[in-house]
C-alpha cells in the first residue's frame, strides 16, 4: 500500500527519515529514480540516511511502476520518493492507487520559480501539475507531516 508519494529533490534524507517514515508508519521507501539506479555512490549514501528496519528499494521509474503496479507488494508500507514533478507525474498516470502527491522539496534551478520556501516549479512543471490536477489528483505542499497541508492550486 502507499502511503505517500513524496518529490523531494534529496530523495532520502532527515526529513524522509526521522519525520515521515515514523509518521506514516513505513516499513518500505522506494526511490524511483533512473539515476539513483545505476549509481552504486548515491545507493551506498540513501542507505545510510534510511531508517533502521525499513527496506530501501531504489529502482528505474519503469521497474518501480512495475513493483507498485504488482499484487504481492501490496501488504508493504510504501513511502514513494521521485525528485521531480515530471517523474511523479509519469508514476500517477501508470499506478491507479497514486490519488494524493507530496510536494517536499525541489529547489530552484535556471528557468523555475519559488511557490514556497521549499518548492521551486518551471513552467514544464506546471503544465503537469494543471494535468495530474486535472485528473483529480490531490496535490499538497507540506515539508513535514505537522505542516498544515497547502494545496499547489492556491500557489501556482
Amino acid at each position: 500500500m502507499i502511503k505517500l508519494i513524496r518529490i523531494d529533490d534529496r530523495l532520502v534524507h532527515g526529513q524522509v527519515a526521522f519525520t515521515w517514515t515514523p509518521a506514516l508508519g513505513v516499513d518500505c521507501l522506494i526511490v524511483a529514480n533512473d539515476k539513483a539506479a545505476k549509481d552504486d555512490f548515491l545507493k551506498m549514501t540513501m542507505g545510510l540516511a534510511k531508517p533502521p528496519n525499513t527496506k530501501l528499494v531504489i529502482k528505474s521509474l519503469q521497474d518501480s511502476i512495475a513493483i507498485l503496479n504488482d499484487e504481492k507488494y501490496r501488504n508493504l508500507k510504501i513511502l514513494l520518493l521521485v525528485n521531480c514533478v515530471k517523474d511523479a507525474c509519469t508514476i500517477a498516470g501508470a499506478v491507479a492507487a497514486i490519488t494524493s502527491i507530496n510536494f517536499g522539496g525541489i529547489r530552484g534551478k535556471e528557468g523555475s520559480r519559488p511557490i514556497s520556501k521549499a518548492i521551486a516549479v518551471t513552467d514544464e512543471d506546471i503544465v503537469l501539475i494543471k494535468e495530474m490536477l486535472e485528473k483529480g489528483i490531490e496535490l499538497e505542499v507540506r515539508q513535514v507531516p505537522t505542516d498544515t497541508k497547502q494545496m499547489i492550486q492556491s500557489l501556482i
